[in-house]
């Protein structure tokens, strides 16, 4: 290879992708919307359910201990509903549906009395089936306080407490999680659609066959947008942890570490994308071809929801995707400071997974269709 080559071809092609605004909106316009959407959804890095309470016990300071510790669980909101309130609407549970409330919860009359004596006693907690996470949340929020509540009235005294932490770290929030995993989705997206429309579009237009006619060679073409897309996954990082950073606070360390990430990713993206353009026969084939490999990896890679809350069989399948690879080497550096095992694991996958796909483009793509 001849870095003057890749250095001329460098230069026409990123005057060309400066020209192009729809390129420039995707690569970097559309990563700001991105975390500024999410940023100001979860700014707060927490989201509680509004629980309506009615308590029929009100009385018994075994029902406001439980509702006091509820609200304290930090996963809902106690709201109290007036008993005159559910009886004027029919119940309970009518009231809920009336007013469109999907999670209420009802301590009996006797409930004070039954927990003195040691008796058992049934709050009622009222869910919607068309919101399951928010049922979800409040059960066990009520089968936790309940458990401590039955260990206190066992032992005297609460023994063992269950104290809620981010892990590696006391101060991380969902933005800060995000802030990697939208990194990761800026490298996936932008070399591969870009790469797949160009590797199809120049055979069809025949621009493959005229630079053919010129010195360049196929490693010097590609070698030049690789290095392009690196150059831009630098530039749309670091204004996405600015405002990751400085508009909504998240928490993440720029080291070392995190170089070889933004390096081979998009190395593994514009090869994975020039692969593919080059294996499909037609523009439309390609763009299928490209959507089909893209689309898994934004959405089980670990970009917008944690791997570890998938079942076990996604879980597999994630592992088996590169950009999960990606992801989790910046999260090991840039939230925990991690450099240990994992962090060579993702580093090696990525690198050699690189190396592959680059050599298996070059073979696969020419410059004629004989």
């Amino acid at each position: 290879m001849r870095p003057r080559r890749i250095l001329a071809d460098f230069a026409v092609f990123s005057k060309g992708y400066v020209r192009n605004p729809i390129a420039l909106f995707f690569s970097l316009v559309f990563p700001i919307i991105l975390i500024a959407m999410f940023g100001f959804i979860f700014q707060s890095g927490t989201t509680k359910v509004n629980l309506y309470v009615e308590n029929l016990d009100h009385n018994s300071n075994a029902s406001r201990t439980f509702l006091t510790i509820l609200n304290h669980t930090g996963a809902v909101n106690v709201n109290l509903v007036a008993p005159s309130d559910a009886n004027a609407s029919g119940g309970f549970g009518q009231y809920l549906s009336n007013n469109g409330y999907t999670v209420g919860l009802v301590i009996p009359a006797g409930f004070g009395a039954a927990y003195l004596a040691g008796n058992a006693t049934s709050p009622i907690l009222y869910t919607d089936p068309q919101d399951l996470t928010s049922g979800g949340v409040a059960e066990g929020a009520c089968t936790g306080v309940a458990n401590a509540m039955n260990l206190a009235a066992s032992h005297g005294k609460q023994v063992v407490t269950i104290s809620n932490a981010n892990v590696g770290s006391q101060v991380l929030k969902y933005i800060d999680y995000l802030v990697p995993g939208l990194v990761g989705f800026t490298i996936l997206t932008s070399p591969m659609f870009a790469m797949v429309d160009i590797s199809s579009s120049y055979r069809k237009d025949h621009i493959f066959r005229q630079l053919s006619l010129t010195p360049l060679t196929k490693g010097e073409w590609l070698t030049a947008k690789i290095i392009w897309y690196i150059a831009l996954t630098f530039l749309t990082t670091a204004i996405m942890l600015s405002i990751g950073t400085f508009a909504f606070g998240a928490h993440v360390t720029v080291g070392l570490g995190l170089l070889p990430f933004l390096i081979l990713g998009p190395f593994f993206f514009v090869s994975l994308g020039m692969l593919a353009g080059s294996i499909a026969k037609t523009p439309e084939s390609a763009a299928v071809i490209g959507n089909v490999v893209t689309f898994p990896m934004m959405f089980l890679s670990g970009t917008f929801f944690p791997v570890s809350g998938f079942n076990p069989q996604l879980q597999a399948v994630a592992h088996a995707l590169p950009l999960y690879y990606v992801i989790d080497g910046m999260n090991q550096t840039m939230l925990f400071q991690h450099y240990g095992t994992t962090l060579w694991i993702d580093f090696a996958v990525v690198f050699v997974g690189s190396i592959v796909v680059f050599i298996a483009a070059i073979l696969a793509f020419r410059w004629r269709d004989e």
